[in-house]
């Protein structure tokens, strides 16, 4: 194999300007459509736990279309095939210091759906944890439902929420390679037009993964601290490599 270690160490350590842009936007499009996923997940578990049925069964209806089919289809459908059926297209946005591409909304808006229904399950999951008795309490106090949610219910199901909530961040950026496929210039994307400049295909991919693994980690370390911030129902975190290796897991498996 005909490996340059020249391309590999130029393109890890002293990335073009090409690589950066695509590193920089991966970070932008992840942190936009996980912050949108989390609203919506938020909105949707509420509208799931009320009894009004005209609020359920939307919500049902939208956890199983999104989770149902794949997110590349979701992409191209939002993007592409609105605008083939001249039901919507997306417009380049001038928000005045910059110009949004109308890929690039897409992009955050399609992620953010999807992302939208796990959440959903996962908050939904965090407030059934909580303690019935804290809301009679909150409701024998006179507290309204949004002043309950926000002051003794949602504080308490953050202890159950940021794990996995943690986890979906760091899927979050490996499907950012999706969008690609509609033409945002993020870290894939810019690693093809590399390639196919350079015909060092091996090389590039492999700082591609680098990039990604590097990404994986540090937000690893961060969702540990989020952990400790807002701790953990057992008292318990597990440490960092624990947790990124399974051993924690495989440790409870053999203590049964």
């Amino acid at each position: 194999m005909n490996f340059n270690w020249d391309v590999f160490w130029q393109y890890l350590l002293r990335p073009s300007d090409i690589y950066l842009y695509g590193l920089w936007l991966t970070c932008v499009i992840a942190v936009s459509a996980m912050l949108l996923g989390c609203l919506l997940g938020l909105l949707a578990a509420l509208m799931r736990l009320s009894s009004n049925p005209l609020l359920q069964y939307p919500v049902r209806c939208y956890v199983w279309l999104m989770r149902g089919t794949p997110l590349l289809v979701q992409i191209v459908f939002l993007y592409t095939a609105l605008a083939a059926g001249g039901i919507f297209r997306f417009q380049d946005l001038d928000l005045g210091l910059f110009v949004l591409p109308g890929n690039i909304q897409a992009a955050i808006i399609a992620l953010g759906l999807n992302e939208g229904a796990y959440m959903a399950e996962i908050i939904r999951a965090g407030i059934g944890a909580v303690d019935k008795g804290q809301y009679e309490a909150g409701r024998s106090l006179g507290m309204t439902f949004a002043r309950l949610m926000r002051r003794i219910v949602l504080p308490q199901a953050l202890r159950v929420i940021v794990p996995p909530l943690g986890n979906e961040f760091n899927v979050m950026l490996k499907n950012t390679t999706l969008v690609s496929v509609i033409g945002v210039q993020e870290l894939l994307l810019s690693t093809q037009m590399v390639t196919s400049a350079t015909f060092r295909v091996f090389e590039l991919y492999l700082v591609v993964a680098i990039y990604f693994l590097a990404l994986t980690t540090l937000w690893g370390l961060f969702q540990r601290w989020l952990e400790k911030r807002f701790g953990r129902a057992d008292g318990h975190v597990a440490s960092a490599p624990r947790r990124m290796f399974g051993l924690q897991a495989m440790k409870l498996l053999r203590g049964r």
